[in-house]
């Protein structure tokens, strides 16, 4: 038995008639919960010491089956519906075999910045993560987490975890329909949710006006929070979060919260406890300026799945290199500015993107915005924009005029319905930057 069916059986136990587990179709107490999983895995074919892995579209599946495998003292591995046969190919073969005592979790990497790769988290790991998070966000028993996130990424997976150890309710939803998570929130009397930008835009959208008073934490990550929005909710009264954290690291890493007015994008307050924070420069010594974000501690993943079934692989005496820009203040207070890979040098300027873009979006007539470039003989990275918008090139060029030094002005404009998009909300900069240099060929 793993970690996430020690504590159901602690809960079913003390608590057997509390919440566990609200299902688009059907309520499950801890000791129905319980039920349900010894049935399940009495079902459920996996070798000795293997993997169960399961690409399902139903979230429902895929929650009660990561329940199933943790009974059976299982590793179990969740894939995105949407990989192609050859990409969960990749994964499976990285993952499979016999795999690690420890290891009870894999999670694959979002592949925004390239193929994805597949996360080990054993039980010590996650166990940290679970307590870190508590720290910053209180959870006990009788709350409830609304949980629209897919279970196929850490964000979503990870408040299995943090419900089950605190006994508090999992509300599970089958994709984001921001109708149904106001319904939800106000039936269920929701008390957390996570959310990435994209989806707080559209709740807010949906004019009902504040939260239900019984929810005490929106944690924001997945992607840049812009400061119009995280006014806006805050305005609205959502007790938003900014977080930062990824798969590497069991989620979490830092996490500000009561965000004040004057807040910076890419703030995200102090480390959680547990963790250690660098930033270092190109010379891999830690700077007092900007450079790369660097994490250890005991929630960090035991390393990327390979065929030889080794640990640490992607990790350096414990430090895992996240590839993120970022720095940190006097106080220790975190501030995330990007990837590094991102990161474009326009006419000898170093020019991040999130930069750019958070200025686009505060532009009247901007509903989103992303920032690439195509290859230029004089600026080398010439910087296109590319927005959702009604303003038109005349008024854009003048805000950015007026806002932008002359290195950070985009150059072109490049107009599209939406911008493309992972399923957690997260900028595709790949996909970006293939539409843009089609429209420019």
């Amino acid at each position: 038995m793993n970690l996430l069916a020690s504590w159901i059986n602690r809960e079913a136990a003390i608590h057997p008639d509390a919440v566990a587990l609200i299902l688009p179709d059907e309520t499950l107490s801890y000791r129905q919960l319980l039920d349900r999983l010894h049935a399940l895995a009495q079902r459920l074919e996996c070798p000795q010491g293997g993997v169960l892995a399961l690409q399902a579209e139903a979230m429902a599946e895929v929650a009660l089956s990561a329940h199933a495998a943790s009974r059976l003292g299982r590793a179990f591995f969740p894939l995105n519906p949407a990989h192609s046969p050859q990409r969960r190919e990749v994964l499976l073969q990285a993952a499979g075999g016999s795999v690690a005592d420890d290891i009870e979790l894999f999670i694959a990497t979002s592949g925004t910045q390239g193929e994805p790769k597949a996360v080990m988290l054993g039980g010590a790991n996650l166990q940290a993560g679970v307590l870190a998070s508590r720290s910053r966000l209180p959870l006990q028993a009788g709350d409830a987490w609304l949980d629209c996130l897919p279970l196929y990424h850490i964000g979503g997976m990870a408040i299995l975890y943090r419900c089950a150890e605190a006994g508090a309710a999992v509300v599970l939803h089958e994709g984001f329909d921001p109708l149904r998570v106001w319904d939800d929130m106000e039936k269920h009397r929701v008390t957390h949710i996570s959310l990435v930008p994209a989806m707080l835009a559209r709740l807010l959208g949906a004019g009902r006006g504040s939260p239900p008073p019984a929810l005490k934490v929106a944690l924001l990550g997945g992607g840049p929070l812009s400061a119009a929005l995280a006014e806006r909710a805050r305005d609205a009264g959502w007790p938003v979060c900014a977080s930062y954290g990824m798969s590497e690291t069991g989620s979490q890493v830092a996490t500000l919260c009561d965000i004040p007015k004057g807040w910076a994008p890419g703030q995200v307050g102090s480390p959680l406890p547990g963790f250690e924070v660098e930033v270092v420069g190109e010379d891999g010594l830690p700077t007092s300026g900007i450079g790369r974000i660097r994490i250890r501690g005991a929630a960090v993943m035991a390393g990327y799945a390979n065929p030889q079934r080794q640990t640490g692989l992607g990790l350096a005496q414990g430090w895992f290199a996240s590839g993120d820009l970022g720095f940190l203040d006097m106080h220790g207070n975190l501030t995330v500015l990007g990837r590094h890979d991102d990161m474009l040098v326009s006419g000898g300027t170093n020019v991040h993107p999130q930069q750019v873009e958070e200025v686009l979006k505060r532009c009247p007539g901007v509903a989103d915005a992303a920032l690439t470039s195509v290859v230029d003989d004089v600026w080398g990275d010439l910087l296109v924009a590319v927005v959702v918008a009604e303003a038109d090139d005349e008024a854009l060029e003048e805000w950015c005029r007026n806002e932008l030094t002359g290195a950070m002005r985009p150059r072109r404009f490049v107009r599209l319905p939406a911008l493309p998009r992972n399923a957690l909300g997260k900028l595709d900069r790949q996909a970006l930057h293939d539409l843009v240099r089609q429209k420019s060929a």
